[in-house]
C-alpha cells in the first residue's frame, strides 16, 4: 500500500467536538481516502476510511441526532 503524505492537509475540528476542548476530533477533506485524528495527539497515525463510508458514518450520526 503506498504511503499517502499528509503534511500539508488542512485539518478542521469536527463540528461534534466538545467545545471547551476536550474530546476534538479532526478530519482532512478533498483526498482520495478520509484521514481522522484525534486533535489532542496530532503525532499518532490518523485513522484512514474510504470517503463512502465515512459519508455513511457522517450520515447516521446526523439521523440519530433528529
Amino acid at each position: 500500500m503506498r504511503a499517502i503524505d499528509l503534511s500539508g492537509v488542512r485539518w478542521r475540528k469536527s463540528s461534534y467536538s466538545n467545545p471547551d476542548g476536550g474530546e476534538c476530533v479532526e478530519v482532512a477533506e478533498n483526498l482520495p481516502l478520509v484521514p481522522v485524528r484525534d486533535s489532542k495527539d496530532t503525532t499518532r497515525t490518523p485513522l484512514l476510511f474510504g470517503a463512502p463510508a465515512w459519508a455513511a458514518f457522517v450520515g447516521g450520526v446526523k439521523r440519530a441526532e433528529s
